[in-house]
């Protein structure tokens, strides 16, 4: 009888090692895919590449500021090599170019859609982007003019298109 016991004992020793095993496992790779995605406790970092003159490049990192995000800027005079780096499409581009965690923001792109790109996360999306400079989207809001209705583009790296958000 004290084999058994022992038989017992040890099988019930087993499945509790294995237990922790399998849990240490898939806490494990849960932290794995948080750190992949990114943790939403910390706001990716955001560098701002702009001209140095140009004034709605700092209207729109005025805008991100108002917005909560906290955008480091940096100053640049070949903004076409930086965008030829970063793989922006020449058809989206624009004046300002940021980098937002693993992704490019090309243009005047309201704050709120690069929150909901950050949150979000879509692996198939390299970027967004609004061509151009259309009057009343951040940063190039006129007094006396209204505002024209704009689209920001997500762009994969594969150079593939879609509209992310309407404005």
């Amino acid at each position: 009888m004290a084999t058994d016991d022992s038989n017992i004992a040890r099988r019930e020793w087993l499945a509790t090692v294995a237990r922790g095993v399998v849990g240490a496992g898939a806490l494990t790779a849960m932290a794995a895919l948080r750190a992949e995605a990114g943790d939403a406790t910390k706001p990716a970092r955001l560098v701002v590449y702009k001209d140095p003159d140009c004034g709605c490049c700092k209207a729109w990192v005025t805008h991100l500021q108002a917005s909560g995000l906290a955008p480091e800027v940096s100053d640049r005079r070949d903004m076409s090599a930086l965008k030829d780096s970063l793989g922006v499409p020449q058809a989206l581009r624009s004046c300002h170019t940021a980098v937002a965690g693993r992704y490019v923001i090309e243009g005047h792109v309201p704050a709120a859609d690069i929150k909901r790109l950050l949150t979000k996360a879509p692996r198939d999306v390299a970027g967004l982007a609004v061509p151009g400079m259309p009057t009343g989207s951040p940063g190039m809001e006129m007094p006396n003019r209204p505002a024209e209705p704009y689209s920001v583009i997500a762009y994969a790296a594969d150079g593939s298109t879609r509209v992310f958000a309407r404005h």
